[in-house]
């Protein structure tokens, strides 16, 4: 890898109890052999979680306590017996209201509550950033009371037996780990990276994974608007998950770097040619995890952006897309690129195939001034001539002046794509870096047929929540803002 990459994925680990600090030398450890299941926030990210994703079965993930030693993992038939079952879980901003009749979802906070609570043996957990405290993010709003809940149930865990690990983001004068080290002090292990991540994975041992989310926020369950599913009784799917979470570790001891090529006890067979087969509440599936960036993908790991062009490229009748941000450029790069991947793919099935596409881009004060042209460059592909059909709207959360003072809150988070054919929920904005540079991953899921009783499949809720959020009071067309992200009603 290029000497740059270094800097991104250097981690140091931190251990409570008796081991504080564990220290890496040439190769970096891996955790020694156990029983976990695995829940993951992908925000993700979005999880991003960003999403969330969690296992309530117990397994054991890998024989070896070194990097690359052991034996590689047995391969596995792509067929899974569990009665796997996956529910939409969502965060709707305080004050923000819908229809009586409108699609609702179980709330991300009940979500995380009912994991921490039902873990027994162990809780891994990754993410971008951690401040669940009025304290860490310098404010002194009610709202936070959530946040400060879920602190206090996982200072708790470690005095229950229950072994956690955190795998974030260094800390900065912005981004403070003091809520980490609280956590360290009652015997949790943290491993603070030097690199961005917007992946976020708690990990447990029975059956329930989480996608959506990709930070950790005492605000986020009340003031960011955020789409996340949890997984439960699957543990072929979390022990595959259990393989991406083990790569963030063992990049979290020092000087670590990125093997290359990944030992074979991180490969998997689950990807976008041959997913795993199983029953998802009642009805049969495909599914698959992606990961990003490319360094990260171990053997047979689809990547995350591979997986994306696949889901828009096999569309037939219309491809939905709620992401925070829409930049075709490597937006962090110098000097800037331009980067239309995703854009081309896009434009190509509206052209070529008459899919019907439309945007729901988040639109907030941080929103880049540079996004809008390129959306706008998109929308006039709409021609009622023609019969291209490609729209953009924007959703804008409301905020008064209380709330508008909450950083980085107040925001459509959501990063998730929906077809006539495809879920995908992911945890990275729409534009390059995210799938270049930065971690992040994604939820796949196809289901063929209606479950069982008729009760809609994941891909249908999804489409409910994208056309609900679409036609709702929040959502705004792009050609009628003017010229700024001022006119996104925003403070």
């Amino acid at each position: 890898l290029p000497l740059a990459w270094k800097p991104w994925w250097r981690l140091r680990q931190f251990k409570g109890g008796a081991q504080r600090l564990l220290p890496c030398s040439s190769p970096c450890p891996v955790s020694p052999q156990y029983s976990r299941c695995i829940l993951v926030a992908f925000v993700l990210a979005t999880l991003s979680l960003a999403v969330v994703l969690l296992n309530l079965f117990c397994f054991p993930v890998f024989g070896s306590n070194r990097l690359g030693e052991g034996k590689a993992a047995p391969s596995l038939d792509n067929t899974c017996s569990d009665p796997c079952s996956i529910v939409l879980v969502e965060s709707i901003p305080q004050d923000m209201t819908y229809d009586d009749n409108s699609t609702a979802n179980p709330s991300i906070f009940q979500a995380w509550m009912d994991l921490i609570g039902d873990a027994r043996s162990s809780l891994d957990i990754v993410a971008f950033y951690w401040t669940l405290t009025n304290e860490d993010t310098h404010t002194q709003d009610p709202s936070a009371g959530q946040g400060e809940q879920i602190l206090e149930e996982l200072l708790k865990l470690p005095m229950s037996g229950v072994s956690v690990r955190i795998a974030v983001n260094p800390p900065s004068a912005k981004q403070p780990l003091s809520d980490l080290q609280a956590l360290e002090q009652s015997g949790e292990s943290v491993a603070p990276s030097t690199g961005v991540s917007s992946t976020r994975i708690p990990d447990q041992e029975q059956p329930v994974l989480c996608a959506g989310r990709d930070g950790t926020s005492p605000l986020l369950w009340l003031q960011v608007k955020e789409l996340g599913a949890v997984v439960y009784n699957c543990s072929c799917l979390a022990q595959d998950l259990g393989k991406m979470f083990e790569a963030y570790w063992v990049l979290g001891v020092p000087d670590a770097s990125i093997p290359s090529p990944w030992p074979a006890n991180f490969s998997t067979t689950f990807n976008s040619e041959t997913p795993l087969e199983l029953k998802l509440n009642g009805t049969d599936a495909g599914v698959y995890l992606s990961s990003a960036p490319p360094a990260l993908c171990a053997d047979g790991r689809t990547k995350d952006l591979q997986a994306l062009l696949s889901v828009i490229d096999g569309a037939r009748k219309f491809v939905y897309v709620a992401v925070m941000s829409y930049i075709p450029t490597m937006e962090f790069s110098h000097p800037k690129r331009y980067w239309p991947a995703i854009d081309d793919h896009l434009r190509k099935v509206a052209y070529e195939r008459r899919v019907h596409v439309r945007l729901l881009i988040g639109c907030w004060k941080h929103s880049k001034p540079s996004m809008f042209p390129f959306l706008r460059s998109l929308a006039a592909m709409q021609d009622n001539r023609t019969h291209y059909s490609l729209e953009v709207r924007l959703f804008v959360v409301p905020a008064n002046e209380t709330q508008a003072k909450i950083p980085f809150a107040r925001v459509n988070h959501n990063k998730y794509m929906v077809t006539d054919k495809l879920a995908y929920i992911g945890t990275s904005n729409w534009s390059g870096d995210y799938f270049v540079h930065t971690a992040g991953s994604a939820l796949v899921v196809n289901q063929t047929g209606p479950e069982a009783g008729g009760a809609p499949t994941l891909r249908e809720q999804l489409q409910a929540v994208f056309e609900r959020d679409w036609d709702s009071r929040y959502s705004r067309d792009v050609s009628s803002l003017g010229q700024g992200r001022d006119l996104c009603g925003v403070h």
